[in-house]
């Protein structure tokens, strides 16, 4: 499915979600499955390394999870998980005792909304590029139109629900910050410095 000879169109570049303590790789990964499933989307696993050193265990893996809504339209999320420091450990959350690991985490998200007229004209090189450059800047199918908000759909919901998870495993205290720490986590997100402050 992923050929070269696709027109590719960037919609969500380098979102990232980090988390630093407790969690379970098993829940997450069968959280994304769900998400995928319930999205309509064919898994498929690119990559996966795993070091192990003193300090932990060291893994990467990296998803291309791929849905076909026509023939010629193909919409692809590519999902990278970084582990670093990974150690086994028991806790207890929410009144039950849990295997669980400790480290750090890093979830980058990347989508791609793909095109293939040639398979769905069997086109000219000319005919090909007209068509491209009309449905560039002159018209859009509905059906083309709506697939790249259903990728940034479909990508945000699988964020939300890895936040919603990662939350879980949080401490009271940490699960509730302050102001200002709400304050410094919306700065780094709006990219203002000046926000919140009173003239």
């Amino acid at each position: 499915m992923l050929d070269t000879k696709y027109e590719k169109t960037l919609v969500i570049n380098n979102r990232e979600i980090k988390h630093s303590g407790v969690f379970s790789i098993e829940e997450l990964f069968n959280l994304v499955n769900k998400c995928l499933v319930e999205r309509g989307y064919n898994k498929q696993e690119k990559k996966s390394e795993e070091t192990v050193s003193p300090e932990g265990r060291k893994i990467y893996i990296e998803l291309r999870p791929f849905k076909d809504k026509t023939n010629y339209i193909h919409l692809v999320i590519k999902i990278k998980f970084y582990f670093e420091g990974i150690k086994d450990v028991v806790k207890t959350i929410e009144g039950e005792k849990k295997s669980l690991q400790e480290g750090k985490a890093s979830i980058v998200f990347d989508a791609w909304y793909m095109t293939d007229w040639q398979a769905r004209w069997n086109l000219t090189p000319f005919v090909y590029f007209m068509k491209a450059l009309v449905n560039k800047f002159l018209y859009s199918y509905p059906q083309e139109g709506n697939a790249k908000g259903e990728l940034s759909s479909d990508t945000a919901y699988i964020v939300g629900q890895i936040k919603t998870l990662l939350h879980h495993y949080k401490s009271p205290l940490e699960a509730h910050p302050g102001e200002e720490e709400v304050r410094r986590v919306a700065e780094e997100e709006m990219g203002k410095e000046d926000f919140g402050k009173e003239e």
